[in-house]
C-alpha cells in the first residue's frame, strides 16, 4: 500500500477500534448496572437483541445510502450515533430509555461498518483488498478484547464511568474523522438514483446477486459464533466450574488469537489458496471445533477448542468479506450493508436460539452449530465461485 493508503487505513482503523471498543466498554458493568436498577437477564438479552435487531433493520438503507451520499458522510453520521447513545445511556436510569439507546447504537453501527468497508474497497486493488479487510476486522477484534478490559477498569472509580468515557471518545472520533478522513468516492454509483425500498425488499433482492452464497455463509458464520459465545460462560462454568477470571482469560486470549491471525496471516492464507477454498477449509475447521466441543474432559481442552473455533472465525470473516467486495463491482455501499444485515441476522438468532436450547440441554447449541456448519460447507464446496478479474 502507499503511504496515503495507508493512512486512509489508519484512520479507518481507528474508528472501527473506537466504535466495536465502546460498545464492548459497558460488557463489565452491564450485570451489575441493570441489577442496579432492579432489572436482570432479560433486559441483558433484549439490550443486545435490540441493538442487533436495530442494525439489521437500518443496514440495507445504510448501504445505499454509503453509495448515494458517500462513505465520509455515513461513517460521521455513524460514530455520531454512536455517541449519542453512550450519552443517552450514561444520563438515565430508566430501562425504556436504555432501551432507546441501544437502538441508537444499532442506527450508528449499521450506519458505520457498511461505509467503512465500502471505503476500503475504494482505496484498495482487488490484489490489496483482503488484506485491508483483514485490517479493518483486526481492528475489530482488538476492540472487543480491550473494550471490556479498558471497561473494568473504570468501574473502580464509578459504575458509570466507562459509559461516560465511551460517549467521550466517541465524540472524539466524530470531531477526529471530521478534520482527518477525506471522500473515497471517485464518481456517483449507477445505483443512486434508485427508489428506497422496504428492508424485506432489500433482502429479497440480495438472492438475485452474485453474492449471495457468501452472504448467507456470513449469517451462518455470525449465527454460529453469536450461539457459541452467549452459552459459552454458562457451559464452563457448569460444566468445569470456571470462575469469571477463567471466562475473561478465555475471551481476551481467544480476542488477541484473531488480531494476530487477522494482521498477519490472512493476507497470506489468501494469496496461497483463493477465498473460495480458504472459505471451504475453514468451514471445515470451525465445524471440527464445534464437534470437539460437545466431548471436552477438561477447562484446558475446551480452551483449546475454543481457540480453535475462534482462530477459524478470525479468517472466515474478512475473507468472505473480501469476496462479496470483489463480486460487488459498483455497488459497494449495497453489498456492505447486505453483508451487515446477514451479519446481524445471525447476531440475533444466534443467542435466542442457543439460549432455549441451552435450557434443553446444555449440549444442543454445540450439535446445532455443527449440523449447521457442516450443511454450509457442503453448500460451499458445491458453489462455483465466479472468475473475478
Amino acid at each position: 500500500m502507499s503511504r496515503e493508503q495507508r493512512k486512509k487505513m489508519i484512520i479507518l482503523m481507528i474508528n472501527m477500534f473506537i466504535a466495536v471498543g465502546s460498545f464492548g466498554i459497558i460488557i463489565p458493568i452491564l450485570p451489575a448496572y441493570l441489577k442496579s436498577i432492579g432489572q436482570a437477564g432479560t433486559a441483558a438479552g433484549l439490550m443486545i437483541a435490540i441493538f442487533a435487531g436495530a442494525q439489521l433493520v437500518m443496514s440495507p438503507i445504510a448501504g445505499k445510502w454509503a453509495d448515494r451520499f458517500g462513505r465520509r458522510i455515513m461513517i460521521i453520521a455513524g460514530l455520531s450515533c454512536l455517541a449519542l447513545s453512550m450519552f443517552v445511556f450514561y444520563f438515565s436510569d430508566s430501562i425504556s430509555v436504555l432501551y432507546l439507546s441501544r437502538v441508537i447504537g444499532g442506527v450508528g453501527a449499521a450506519l458505520l461498518i457498511p461505509a467503512i468497508f465500502a471505503y476500503v474497497a475504494d482505496i484498495t486493488t482487488m490484489d490489496q483488498r483482503a488484506k485491508g479487510n483483514s485490517f479493518i476486522s483486526a481492528a475489530m477484534s482488538l476492540g472487543i478484547v480491550i473494550g471490556p478490559g479498558i471497561g473494568g477498569f473504570l468501574a473502580e472509580f464509578s459504575l458509570k464511568m466507562p459509559l461516560l468515557i465511551s460517549a467521550l471518545v466517541g465524540l472524539v472520533a466524530v470531531i477526529f474523522s471530521a478534520f482527518l478522513l477525506e471522500e473515497s468516492m471517485e464518481s456517483k454509483s449507477e445505483v443512486q438514483d434508485e427508489k428506497q425500498q422496504p428492508m424485506v425488499n432489500e433482502i429479497a433482492q440480495s438472492f438475485r446477486k452474485p453474492y449471495f452464497i457468501p452472504l448467507v455463509i456470513t449469517l451462518v458464520m455470525s449465527f454460529g459464533l453469536m450461539a457459541y459465545e452467549s452459552v459459552l460462560g454458562l457451559f464452563i462454568d457448569n460444566e468445569f466450574g470456571a470462575t469469571p477470571k477463567d471466562i475473561a482469560i478465555m475471551v481476551t486470549a481467544t480476542g488477541i488469537v484473531s488480531v494476530v491471525i487477522q494482521l498477519f496471516a490472512v493476507d497470506w492464507i489468501v494469496r496461497r489458496f483463493g477465498e473460495a477454498k480458504v472459505l471451504n477449509i475453514f468451514l471445515g475447521v470451525a465445524a471440527v471445533g464445534f464437534l470437539l466441543s460437545i466431548f471436552a474432559p477438561s477447562y484446558n481442552m475446551f480452551f483449546i477448542i475454543t481457540m480453535i473455533i475462534f482462530l477459524a472465525t478470525s479468517i472466515l470473516r474478512p475473507v468472505l468479506t473480501t469476496l462479496i467486495s470483489k463480486m460487488a463491482g459498483n455497488e459497494q455501499g449495497f453489498a456492505m450493508g447486505m453483508n451487515n444485515s446477514y451479519m446481524s441476522i445471525g447476531n440475533v438468532l444466534g443467542p435466542l436460539l442457543a439460549g432455549r436450547l441451552y435450557d434443553v440441554h446444555i449440549l444442543y447449541p454445540f450439535i446445532l452449530g455443527l449440523i449447521v456448519l457442516l450443511v454450509t460447507m457442503i453448500v460451499s464446496i458445491k458453489w462455483k465461485a465466479p472468475q473475478i478479474q
